[in-house]
């Protein structure tokens, strides 16, 4: 039951910083959203900080286990990682949201370092998995392969910073994207 509670506060969450912003986030507004009373946002999260926290690990958390869910029926670590990489950005309200959630959480991540250490622990995490992929892609050690990581994750946060922002498309940054990995790792490394 206090798991139950704790999701449905994280996707409450979610859901008001997707449509009013972290600024514009108000935990009683996430507690009308889940259903639930104040005091058990507290008890769970403890304070505002904590609830942000939690969700950031949240996104991150369900955003990878819906992009493995849908690429898991491939092997080849280049396609693997296209498609990894391309899931980022597409025409879904839940992709959408979850790129909102979490582009929010690292522009007010600028200015609360303990939400910073949580946002580069998450960034770190999905850059070591991309690394994986490199290297499964190359046959080059994974620590090796940090560099190619760090650059294709920022050319997607970028891009998804353009496309939510609507200066793209989804289609032009989607293909911005195939670009940009293929002069950065080309298919054929």
């Amino acid at each position: 039951m206090a798991n139950d509670t704790r999701q449905r506060i994280l996707e409450a969450c979610s859901i008001c910083i997707a449509r009013d912003g972290v600024r514009g986030m108000r935990v009683q507004d996430v507690c009308k959203q889940a259903g639930i009373s104040t005091g058990l946002v507290y008890y769970h999260f403890t304070d505002r900080d904590g609830l942000l926290a939690a969700t950031l690990e949240y996104v991150n958390v369900d955003s990878v286990a819906q992009r493995e869910e849908s690429i898991a029926g491939g092997n080849e670590s280049y396609g693997l990682l296209r498609e990894l990489l391309l899931a980022e950005i597409q025409d879904d309200e839940f992709v959408r949201a979850k790129s909102i959630v979490w582009n929010e959480i690292k522009a007010i991540a600028v200015f609360e370092p303990p939400l910073a250490e949580h946002l580069a622990g998450s960034t770190a995490a999905w850059q070591l998995h991309v690394a994986e992929l490199v290297s499964g892609h190359t046959g080059t050690e994974v620590g090796q392969c940090q560099e190619t990581a760090l650059l294709l994750t920022s050319l997607v946060e970028g891009l998804s910073s353009r496309w939510l922002s609507n200066q793209l498309d989804s289609a032009a940054a989607r293909a911005a994207l195939e670009r940009g990995m293929e002069a950065i790792l080309p298919a054929n490394a």
